[in-house]
């Protein structure tokens, strides 16, 4: 396994760049550096490894290989065969390739795709498959080729534990993108009154008690020639979980959704340390103990006719925890400013809209309510 260090590419959703970055920095990663689309950082095959593990936020993590001119598709081909695939890749392990084209004289990511693979194999008998785990990732920019593996495999919001969603769910990597946005430590109770499958919930109790996103699920790179298991799973059980001082809290009006939210957080490792209820907004009260913060995505919709309903919806949520969460903090999800100002919050900052379902939505903050 090589010790050269080289660029690793984290995914992020567009607007939690930098959110994503600053979380690098925090797990001390090297060289971070936010660009368009996500966050760059350096390191050797182990650090791909624990990126994986540890990173809530990102939603891939790519290692980058190798990066060279193509003005030229026989350049594409030559460069590519002179990479070095055996020292990266298995001869019994399928792979599959993916390209995309962007301001470049080779235009055509079909045939960019089928000379990588063709390149790839004349240095190994690897299988090519259109289903395989280990994808090749070419990026044509402006005449330059990047090629990098995707080392995830399935998406990293897949903890591998929310066996049970509701409609509409919120996914892991945007809810901790969205706690760190809310300034959200771990050191203090997080509640959602309208839970849903718990995501918010779990999210925040794995956080305080330590636990690692990535902890329980496989990875692509588990496939590739540079992985050692023993490292791995050094790098794995590393640090030790601990019981967090403060609980978390989720509430729903429908039932189903609790159960859900009780039987994920179970599989999480998280139900000593979480409590789900049925409730009506009306009946929602504050915990005891020490106050925290109160994050919630409410239903939003775009049809004309539902407007007057989630308005009523969100006034009556403003007003709940206007009298009875002082103290509290809230950070609430949203498509539309004028749904967030229903609620009669004093909201003082708003974050850049993000993507969450194929809808634009964002972040609005509160002070410490009075």
């Amino acid at each position: 396994m090589t010790t050269a260090a080289f660029e690793i590419f984290l995914v992020a959703t567009p607007g939690h760049e930098a959110t994503l970055g600053a979380e690098a920095r925090d797990r001390g990663f090297a060289k971070v550096r936010v660009v368009p689309g996500g966050v760059t950082i350096k390191g050797t095959w182990p650090e791909a490894w624990r990126a994986n593990l540890e990173l809530r936020g990102a939603s891939r993590v790519i290692a980058r290989i190798a990066n060279f001119r193509v003005p030229r598709m026989e350049d594409l081909e030559t460069r590519a065969k002179a990479v070095a695939w055996r020292n990266v890749l298995r001869p019994d392990v399928p792979f599959h390739v993916d390209a995309t084209c962007r301001q470049s004289r080779i235009y055509h990511s079909g045939a960019a795709e089928e000379r990588i693979a063709k390149a790839i194999q004349g240095s190994l008998p690897a299988p090519l498959a259109p289903d395989a785990e280990v994808r090749i990732m070419a990026r044509i920019d402006n005449d330059v080729c990047t090629l990098g593996i995707d080392t995830s495999g399935e998406p990293l919001h897949k903890r591998g534990h929310k066996e049970e969603i509701t409609k509409a769910p919120m996914r892991e990597t945007l809810a901790a993108m969205f706690l760190r946005k809310c300034s959200w430590d771990g050191r203090e109770p997080v509640l959602d009154p309208m839970c849903g499958s718990g995501t918010f919930i779990i999210e925040a109790a794995e956080i305080a008690a330590g636990l690692k996103p990535g902890r329980t699920r496989r990875f692509a790179f588990e496939q590739l020639a540079t992985f050692k298991q023993s490292s791995w799973l050094k790098i794995r059980d590393r640090g030790g979980a601990h019981v967090p001082d403060v609980r978390f809290y989720g509430s729903d009006r429908d039932g189903g959704a609790i159960r859900m939210s009780r039987a994920n957080a179970e599989r999480a490792g998280v139900a000593a340390y979480t409590e789900f209820q049925p409730l009506e907004i009306r009946e929602l009260t504050a915990p005891p103990g020490p106050p925290g913060l109160v994050i919630v995505n409410p239903p939003y919709g775009s049809r004309i006719g539902d407007k007057s309903k989630l308005a009523s919806l969100y006034k009556s949520l403003g007003q709940v925890l206007v009298t009875g969460f002082g103290g509290w903090r809230v950070g609430l999800i949203t498509t539309e400013r004028a749904l967030a100002d229903a609620t009669g919050l004093p909201f003082q900052s708003t974050a850049e809209p993000v993507s969450n379902g194929g809808q634009r939505v964002t972040l609005y903050r509160t002070a410490t309510l009075a």
